[in-house]
């Protein structure tokens, strides 16, 4: 009984030294998982917000102020170039109805100076009318011309300060293309502008040639038509 009390006593002696050791073994293994533990969570964590800051920059460079006023000046100057494009079809067609008007009205004269003469009162009476009724329409067109031109004027306003703002925020292509569009309605609208003013140099002298035979022929004339004028003075242009 002495002996094997001895052996259980020498047991728990043995047993008492050995668990410091496994409680050591134990916390170094904890300490050692722990940190691995941490050091994985931080090297995720640390990823994660360095992506962050990427798609911010990207965003603050779409949507930063300059992109945005490029963006919105490039509207405007599309805009103006379609308001001035409208405005330069309609004028050159008003322009173009009132060439007509005024060629017309040269022919109606240069005839009615070559029957002078060799009509009566009634016949002379009827061709006038005639005259009249053309130039009522020619004043008619000149009066819608230029209603449109004030239009087109405006228009080109409005373009040139669209390619300025264009050209001071820095978007250069809209400038450029804004500029080229407006030197190019610009040297249309002068083409058709300088076939209108042939047509009234014509039509001045096509009023003298008439005059200067009218004058050799008044007896010819209806009663009143040339005679409230003064010598030297169009009769056809009292009513203007």
């Amino acid at each position: 009984m002495a002996a094997g009390s001895r052996w259980l006593r020498s047991c728990c002696s043995l047993l008492r030294q050995s668990f410091p050791v496994l409680a050591n073994i134990r916390r170094r293994c904890l300490s050692g998982t722990n940190g691995r533990w941490h050091q994985m969570v931080g090297v995720g964590l640390g990823a994660a917000l360095c992506a962050v800051p990427v798609v911010e920059k990207q965003n603050s460079i779409s949507l930063s102020n300059d992109a945005l006023i490029k963006r919105a000046v490039s509207l405007v100057t599309d805009s103006t170039s379609t308001l001035l494009s409208q405005t330069t079809y309609a004028l050159i067609e008003a322009l173009t109805e009132y060439t007509k008007a005024v060629y017309t009205l040269v022919s109606l004269y240069k005839q009615y100076a070559n029957l002078l003469g060799k009509m009566n009162s009634e016949e002379v009476d009827a061709v006038w009318q005639v005259v009249i009724g053309a130039r009522v329409d020619m004043t008619t067109k000149q009066q819608e011309y230029l209603r449109l031109e004030s239009s087109w004027m405006t228009a080109l306003r409005l373009s040139e300060m669209a390619a300025e703002a264009a050209y001071q925020s820095g978007a250069d292509q809209a400038s450029v293309t804004a500029r080229s569009h407006i030197q190019l309605v610009k040297s249309q609208v002068q083409e058709v502008r300088q076939l209108s003013q042939k047509a009234e140099t014509k039509l001045a002298e096509a009023q003298t040639e008439e005059l200067i035979k009218a004058q050799g022929e008044e007896s010819s004339l209806p009663q009143g038509i040339l005679g409230s004028t003064d010598a030297g003075e169009d009769p056809y242009l009292r009513e203007d």
